[in-house]
């Protein structure tokens, strides 16, 4: 047999294992389907605690190269101590969040045509997990810049967000519905757009204040020259706007019964946003205790997916 004979046959039969093994995929959203996206929204935010972690037991330099460890080495060494066994430990739940993605990409496949945008979030949920591993590698190169640092937490915050809407959808999809039900009133739905952006202000913010705090994740590394009282009062505005709308939107929702689909993403943000801004006063007085800071960044990511959880369900108006 030649060479190319043989090879034809090897591709064959590699294709026929694809096929029949694609036959076995899902077709419709089932309870492995969504809970591969629940999957993937508790590994995104479970990354940013770990990453919380890094820069709060000052790690962040752990590994003092990128995609190097340290120079000549994918590994920490002994030197690093537990700062690179820390630092490396987070990097390698990169690896943990690709598997979820591709698994949730597999599942979604016999459906791509049926379901794009559900598809298209995994796809995306993918495609940003290398572009998130190179704004860590910048953050290594820059010795932790407060604004490197920022984009860093930024992306995986949208990761969230993303995470969350397939989490929705999937679910919806499960129970046999293709689409979140009719759209909110228009008042609602402005409401859900401002308490999305005044959430989206809030985050952006609160990464200028920590770059301009004490947990820079490295003793020699650069912070913010701003006035931490100022921006910490800046930060609160947009907070307090967030307050004003979800209570707006939480009146509507309990008056008009066209809006009680509503009520309880509405309760579940506005219980986010009261643990939020308790955690938030009292690590501001307390002089930001490393618990509490973690704390409110698991706050910060709740806070995203359940801003967009309900900004989904008020504004959707086509099948998924």
């Amino acid at each position: 047999m030649s060479t190319n004979a043989s090879a034809t046959r090897w591709y064959a039969l590699f294709a026929d294992l694809i096929a029949r093994l694609a036959d076995k995929l899902p077709t419709t959203v089932n309870n492995t389907v969504h809970r591969l996206a629940i999957a993937s929204l508790a590994s995104q935010i479970g990354i940013i605690i770990t990453g919380g972690a890094v820069r709060l037991t000052k790690s962040g330099l752990g590994c003092s190269q990128w995609p190097n460890c340290v120079p000549g080495s994918m590994t920490p060494v002994a030197e690093m101590g537990i700062h690179g066994l820390i630092e490396f430990g987070n990097r390698l739940l990169t690896f943990v969040l690709t598997a979820v993605a591709v698994a949730m990409i597999v599942s979604l496949w016999r459906m791509r045509a049926t379901h794009k945008t559900v598809f298209r979030l995994s796809i995306a949920l993918l495609a940003i997990i290398p572009a998130q591993a190179l704004i860590g590698g910048i953050t290594v190169w820059t010795r932790l810049n407060p604004w490197v640092v920022s984009l860093h937490f930024l992306v995986s915050a949208a990761l969230v967000m993303a995470a969350t809407l397939l989490v929705t959808r999937t679910g919806a999809l499960r129970r046999g519905e293709s689409s979140l039900g009719a759209p909110a009133g228009t008042t609602q739905r402005f409401l859900a757009w401002v308490i999305f952006a005044a959430a989206a202000v809030a985050l952006v913010l609160g990464t200028i204040v920590t770059g301009t705090g004490p947990h820079a994740g490295d003793a020699d590394a650069p912070r913010h020259m701003f006035d931490p009282y100022i921006v910490t009062r800046i930060h609160v505005v947009p907070v307090y706007l967030l307050v004003l709308a979800i209570i707006a939107a939480l009146v509507l929702a309990y008056r008009n019964a066209s809006d009680k689909k509503l009520r309880t993403p509405l309760l579940l943000l506005a219980a986010v946003v009261v643990l939020q801004g308790i955690i938030g006063y009292v690590q501001h007085f307390t002089g930001l205790p490393v618990l509490l800071v973690l704390a409110h960044m698991l706050g910060a990511s709740l806070l995203a997916s359940a801003a967009v959880n309900l900004w989904d369900r008020s504004t959707t108006k086509f099948p998924f």
